[in-house]
């Protein structure tokens, strides 16, 4: 029994399941807490897996560069107030170098195992065939790759610029989704999927996150037959499969 937890900048989303990825209780939500410190978070970790059946592993998936459980940087938990807010130099100096991995597992006891988000919802979307490239679209962008269903060293595409001054972590975010609206947004979502598939010549790629129901028909009918949207419900699912994808 797995306790998967899909840690948001504005939500955090949790349930657990069986071997087979079964849901043995619907997921259950609640806001991003901030001020973020990794104590707090691990705090509400706690909170959420008392509302769940019991578990017998934990599977977390957090925004940012997350190398074998340390986080190497987050957005958002660095930030006062979460998104888009100001930066709080002493919470940037707690997460930096910080083992999420050990301090979950220590603190709950249950052995855990921690990556990016979307690496744990692109464990719940691939099918272990060829290149398989997953992006998910919400508080801003996330990226994994999986290569013959293992998967590869982590890349944050969401600092690569799209032009000076600006990231595709700022040019396709729910920020500008907002100012520009679905259908523009939209064009965006197209053009970055016709930049990226020359640079990864993916076999699959799947867009998943909150935001990837709002891409307008008209831009999915035109995105080619190797691209797949995906439910958002992966970040959760993927909690279970993970534990093989990274052995």
């Amino acid at each position: 029994m797995t306790l998967s937890i899909d840690c948001g900048g504005l939500s955090l989303k949790a349930s657990v399941l069986d071997s087979a990825g079964t849901l043995h209780a619907q997921p259950i939500s609640i806001p991003t807490p901030y001020p973020l410190s990794p104590e707090r978070l691990i705090q509400a970790i706690e909170d959420l897996s008392k509302n769940l059946p019991r578990f017998d592993r934990i599977t977390v998936g957090m925004p940012g560069m997350i190398r074998h459980g340390v986080v190497v940087n987050t957005p958002h938990y660095i930030n006062t107030r979460g998104p888009r807010t100001r930066l709080d130099p002493a919470l940037l100096g707690q997460w930096r170098g910080f083992d999420m991995q050990s301090a979950i597992s220590d603190h709950l006891k249950k052995p855990t195992l921690v990556l990016n988000d979307a690496e744990v919802h692109g464990a719940g979307l691939v099918n272990g065939s060829g290149l398989e490239v997953v992006i998910t679209l919400g508080t801003g962008l996330g990226f994994s790759i999986f290569d013959g269903g293992k998967l590869a060293p982590h890349i944050e595409l969401s600092h690569a610029p799209i032009r000076r001054g600006t990231s595709y972590d700022t040019w396709v975010g729910e920020h500008e989704r907002r100012r520009l609206g679905d259908s523009f947004w939209s064009r965006r979502i197209r053009l970055m999927v016709e930049d990226l598939r020359p640079v990864f010549c993916w076999d699959r790629l799947y867009i998943g996150g909150g935001n990837s129901r709002r891409i307008r028909s008209a831009v999915l009918q035109v995105l080619g037959d190797d691209v797949v949207i995906a439910s958002n419900t992966a970040g959760i699912l993927g909690g279970v499969r993970a534990w093989k994808l990274v052995s």
